[in-house]
């Protein structure tokens, strides 16, 4: 029995490293088209496709516009290799089927206010997988490719108990929301990448059901960065989303702090959090040793709001209001059910997740502030 038992393990967990390995080989191949096309860089476009592959595109004087690989290379050659060209892409989404693939990028170009979705057909042709046609669209946008982190956790149980947990969905749709209606891209990270728990769905809500339903959103929950896939020079500012999940993990996590820090200290961006979501800056420090909420306003869940009579209570490795008191934090907070947004310097806080969309406001105007 055990034998069996074993060897159902061994073929699913094998299955599951084939499965990371074919989505890997995926985003390496769009990436080189990507960069290819952002830094003039042939070769790379050249790499990421199949010589006989075709590019469907739009065209004011006809009705398709097909163009071979073989001549969209040469686009690229006018331009400084290895020079950035002002095109910024971002995989959306993939989805294979053994030995083929379709996949979508966005294609930002903020100084045209201009954004092209990519949709591309793959295929895994002698061992290498390749895009065999690509079809692109466009359409005026006020994206400006300016981008922001929000750190999640992987976190399904409170602690090591049977309880479930997840990271808040409600919290998560108000804040994306308003960064992308003001043109920024968001970005997910959490501990160990990958799918995490979502908690506080509510289908009666419209956007939280618009979100729930939309599967680019959906794709990038199921597949949050690594700490160690972040570029952290490249945010303006980075984003603790709440839920039962933020109490674990997040906190403690070393890789995730560096991000954080580098965000703040050497990009001068900003930190944010929001309810209890601000147990992951409690453990923060800056250059000079000293914990970053000190001497700062922060709010978050007030430790007085919890259910402490109730299970999932007992397993807090620690109490946000009160540690961020010991470390000489001025913990602020208002009524039950109340938005309540705190800012201090380029620390922005919400109470809960009726503030998510107050503290992502906040922070646009002082990026907007800052540029």
């Amino acid at each position: 029995m055990k034998k069996v038992f074993f060897g159902i393990l061994f073929t699913l967990l094998s299955n599951l490293s084939f499965s990371q390995s074919e989505q890997s080989s995926i985003e390496n191949c769009i990436q080189n088209y990507i960069e290819g096309t952002s830094y003039n860089e042939p070769d790379s476009i050249a790499k990421a496709f199949y010589p006989e592959a075709n590019l469907f595109l739009s065209h004011k004087d006809k009705p398709l516009w097909i163009v071979p690989i073989s001549e969209y290379v040469t686009w690229f050659q006018k331009g400084n290799k290895g020079v950035f060209n002002g095109r910024l892409g971002k995989i959306i989404s993939i989805e294979s089927y053994n030995d083929i693939a379709i996949a979508k990028a966005e294609i930002l170009i903020p100084e045209k206010k201009q954004e092209f979705m990519d949709m591309f057909l793959l295929k895994k042709i002698q061992g290498e997988w390749k895009i065999i046609s690509k079809a692109a669209s466009s359409k005026a946008s006020n994206k400006s490719g300016k981008k922001i982190l929000f750190i999640v956790s992987n976190a399904h149980y409170y602690g090591k108990s049977t309880i479930s947990t997840g990271n808040s969905f409600v919290e998560i749709v108000n804040a994306y929301d308003t960064f992308i209606n003001s043109g920024y891209t968001v970005d997910f990270v959490s501990p160990k990448g990958g799918d995490i728990p979502l908690a506080y769905i509510n289908t009666s809500d419209s956007l939280q059901k618009q979100y729930l339903y939309n599967l680019d959103f959906m794709y990038a929950l199921k597949h949050t960065l690594t700490p160690k896939e972040v570029d952290s020079k490249i945010y303006k500012a980075v984003h603790y989303i709440g839920g039962g999940s933020a109490m674990f993990d997040v906190p403690e996590n070393s890789d995730i702090q560096h991000i954080s820090m580098q965000v703040y200290e050497g990009n001068n961006g900003i930190i944010s959090s929001v309810c209890h979501g601000t147990a992951g800056i409690v453990n923060l420090k800056t250059k000079n040793g000293k914990f970053l909420v000190e001497g700062k306003k922060i709010s978050g869940y007030p430790d007085s709001f919890e259910k402490q009579d109730d299970e999932y209570f007992k397993h807090f490795p620690f109490l946000i209001q009160k540690t961020i008191e010991e470390r000489g934090g001025n913990f602020k907070f208002s009524k039950r059910n109340e938005s309540y947004v705190e800012q201090d310097g380029r620390i922005v806080t919400g109470q809960n997740f009726q503030s998510s969309n107050g503290v992502a406001l906040k922070i646009i105007e002082l990026i907007e502030k800052n540029n």
